[in-house]
């Protein structure tokens, strides 16, 4: 019996399509599949440490997901989790939560320097400058006065609370910047 060319055609058509569907696609071995795999053999990059990429991109909501993340596979929350959340929901706006989480944060023992200034860049935000300049001197203390980062900010709200009108236009507007793996810097906005 004879077979038409476009059965024929029709049936190395369907056989090829059923063959690229399986896992070992057309010309791969088994072992192969379409979609590269995870590499387990690598260790995973932080999610501490992503999350302050996040935030250093701009991506607050991304970064609060990664420190979730980051509590969950380091069995909890920590000083710097703690903290990385709080910075997170500074860049958002919610200064309230932020200021809630990075006083959680200083009340561990493994609280740090740059902790203590990321609430003292919260308490500035808020105009709370009496209480920062008290936060940020304990954070240069704690860095031993290595700190420039931290020595600049205490600089700053030493200047706002002598003089409270004290509005130097380079410095009105101000953001969170990274320095570092986890310590933040107050500078001007352009």
């Amino acid at each position: 019996m004879k077979t038409k060319p476009w059965r024929a055609l029709l049936a190395t058509t369907l056989s090829l399509g059923l063959a690229a569907c399986s896992t070992g696609g057309i010309s791969a071995s088994k072992d192969d599949v379409f979609a590269p795999g995870v590499d387990k053999r690598k260790e995973a990059i932080d999610g501490v440490e992503v999350g302050h990429r996040l935030i250093e991109a701009g991506e607050h909501e991304l970064a609060l997901r990664s420190f979730s993340r980051a509590a969950l596979a380091n069995g909890g929350l920590n000083a710097e989790i703690l903290s990385g959340f709080g910075t997170a929901n500074l860049g958002l706006g919610r200064l309230g939560e932020a200021e809630r989480l990075l006083r959680r944060a200083t009340e561990r023992d493994d609280a740090y320097a740059e902790i203590w200034n990321n609430l003292g860049v919260v308490l500035m935000e808020k105009d709370k400058t009496v209480e920062a300049v008290q936060i940020f001197r304990k954070a240069f203390a704690l860095s031993n006065g290595e700190s420039t980062q931290i020595r600049d900010n205490l600089r700053l709200a030493l200047a706002k609370s002598e003089n409270p009108a004290y509005n130097d236009p380079q410095n009105s507007n101000y953001k969170l910047v990274r320095r570092g793996s986890s310590d933040y810097l107050i500078s001007a906005t352009s």
